[in-house]
């Protein structure tokens, strides 16, 4: 059994850690958003389920142009949320429950309306409040053009004019303003900041868009050209280092300078990179001298194919071991598709498409998906590594594909032109009982719209339900405690085509099956499954068994 003690410095290594997005976690005071008091009100949820830890998303003061990673004030709670009193109240009973506390990080750029923005636009070009954030006057006759040709993750050009004629860049939303870190006050900044939560009682940090602080940002800045704005497929066609602003080699330092700090802590504070970046790379941000640990999104957008998790899976493990780190392993989280949904989608579908027709699933492919989606749980879970749990993946949630136009309010709708729906529907609000306005999210109507379909996934119906998809996740996770032994597995070799089988220890062994059709269970006692075993001997298609 691993040890997770309050004084272990590895309790994270392999922690099974539970994401919350506070807003539509649970509601305390009836406003439609969920707030600090309700996640506190339902951590017993947590501990009952049998996680190590919470990450909190963020809970920052924020007009939610981002869904509150537009962050106006790094250290301190949004109102609306609660209070900093909330807060420790909130962390006091996690560690009271066992459990650890996680919270996120923004370094790349800040709200607008952050105090730091503010100044900067009313003190005008080349002023001092300006170098903290990335200012430049624009190209053509009267810089009526923005400085570069670079481009915004969420759409449209990167660059935002500002009425005496500067532009600023926000690689995101207008609304987040990229931070310059080249300025020593922002650095010093969010030293403070990180200090200030670990003296709260923080056990560890999620570092949002980790592999975008540091930038080129040398006159004249380069165009990028054909690059494109973001992702995986740019960062490989330059030498890797060298794009203007994602994954540069200066950014390691930063993360050096932040290591010192977290170490500073006993047990030292634990951090893992949002790094979306080739595998290679990703390990530098893991390196025990920098963050430590860094999300794989390969497991994530990997198709429900034996031969593609394999590789996934022992490159994801090499590249950790590489670092010194541990594997992190992700299904769901608040930018995608949730996975009982999105596995059951034909492969190659375009999934902006298909949010965009309303996400029509015919209720056999629901199933499918559900089904997909736990023997992908229960694979996950038996991976040597970190699992990060997204809130209501325990319920089977499927993706709501189908919100109306005027309730979206991910920034993305209005900023691609409603070319792409954005990420509202893996973040509807929880359901906790099988009636009520919200389903006992809240008092009151949520601030997105619940399906009603939503009764039948409730926390209310599933628990103490055999068979159900909550129980089954409480179950894997009381398991796994006991099973948990060393951080490396062994192919069993001769696996049929299409299965996927493998042993953690020589007392428990993980098979899965990702064909159609039912193929021969190895010797052994099964100890868990995804779906009920209905011939002795016999794993049926899309399920994962545990073995012993």
């Amino acid at each position: 059994m691993p040890d997770l003690s309050s004084r272990n410095p590895d309790w994270w290594r392999q922690a099974v850690i539970y994401q919350v997005y506070p807003r539509s976690f649970a509601d305390a005071d009836g406003d439609g958003l969920g707030d600090l008091r309700g996640v506190t009100g339902r951590l017993n949820h947590l501990a009952t389920l049998g996680v190590d830890a919470l990450w909190l998303s963020p809970f920052y003061p924020s007009e939610l142009a981002d869904g509150g990673y537009d962050v106006a004030g790094h250290r301190d709670v949004d109102p609306r949320l609660g209070t900093l009193d909330d807060f420790d109240a909130l962390t006091a009973e996690a560690h009271r429950l066992g459990l650890k506390v996680v919270v996120d990080i923004v370094p790349n750029h800040t709200s607008h309306l952050h105090p730091w923005f503010q100044e900067a636009l009313r003190a005008g070009p080349g002023s001092a409040a300006r170098e903290r954030y990335v200012f430049r006057p624009g190209r053509g006759g009267s810089g009526e053009l923005p400085p570069t040709d670079w481009q915004s993750v969420f759409g449209g050009s990167a660059w935002r004019r500002v009425p005496d004629g500067d532009w600023y860049l926000h690689l995101f939303a207008p609304e987040q303003p990229d931070l310059n870190w080249e300025n020593e006050e922002v650095r010093a900044d969010f030293r403070t900041t990180l200090r200030f939560w670990s003296d709260r009682g923080v056990d560890g940090f999620r570092i949002d868009v980790a592999h975008g602080l540091a930038k080129d940002l040398a006159d004249p800045l380069r165009d990028l050209g054909g690059l494109g704005a973001a992702g995986e497929e740019a960062l490989q066609r330059v030498e890797p280092g060298t794009h203007p602003y994602w994954d540069r080699d200066e950014v390691h330092e930063i993360y050096r300078d932040w290591r010192k700090i977290l170490d500073a802590y006993s047990p030292p504070r634990t951090a893992v990179a949002e790094a979306w970046v080739p595998d290679a790379r990703r390990a530098l941000y893991a390196r025990p001298d920098e963050l430590g640990q860094a999300f794989n999104f390969e497991y994530l957008q990997a198709g429900w194919d034996a031969e593609e998790l394999r590789q996934v899976i022992t490159g994801s493990l090499a590249t950790a071991r590489a670092a010194g780190a541990s594997a992190t392993w992700v299904l769901s989280n608040h930018d995608v598709v949730r996975h009982a949904s999105r596995l059951v989608l034909p492969p190659g579908t375009d999934e902006n498409a298909w949010l965009l027709s309303g996400g029509t699933v015919p209720p056999a492919d629901r199933a499918a998906g559900l089904r997909r989606a736990r023997a992908a749980t229960l694979l996950m879970l038996a991976l040597p590594g970190s699992s990060y749990v997204y809130q209501g993946e325990e319920l089977g949630l499927p993706e709501v594909a189908d919100l109306p136009a005027e309730a979206l309010q991910d920034p993305i709708w209005e900023q691609t032109g409603h070319a792409r729906k954005g990420r509202d529907g893996c973040r509807v609000p929880l359901p906790w009982t099988t009636t009520g306005p919200s389903y006992g999210f809240g008092s009151g109507a949520a601030w997105l719209p619940q399906p009603a379909s939503f009764a039948a996934y409730a926390v209310e119906a599933q628990s103490g339900a055999e068979g159900s998809t909550l129980e089954l996740y409480r179950t894997a996770l009381r398991l796994r405690r006991k099973l948990l032994e060393g951080e490396t597995l062994t192919w069993t070799p001769g696996a049929p085509a299409g299965v996927l089988d493998f042993a953690r220890t020589e007392t428990w062994r993980c098979v899965t099956n990702l064909t159609a059709e039912p193929v021969h269970l190895p010797r052994g006692e099964v100890l868990l499954a995804s779906t009920p075993l209905a011939e002795p001997g016999v794993l049926p298609p899309d399920t994962t068994v545990w073995l012993t």
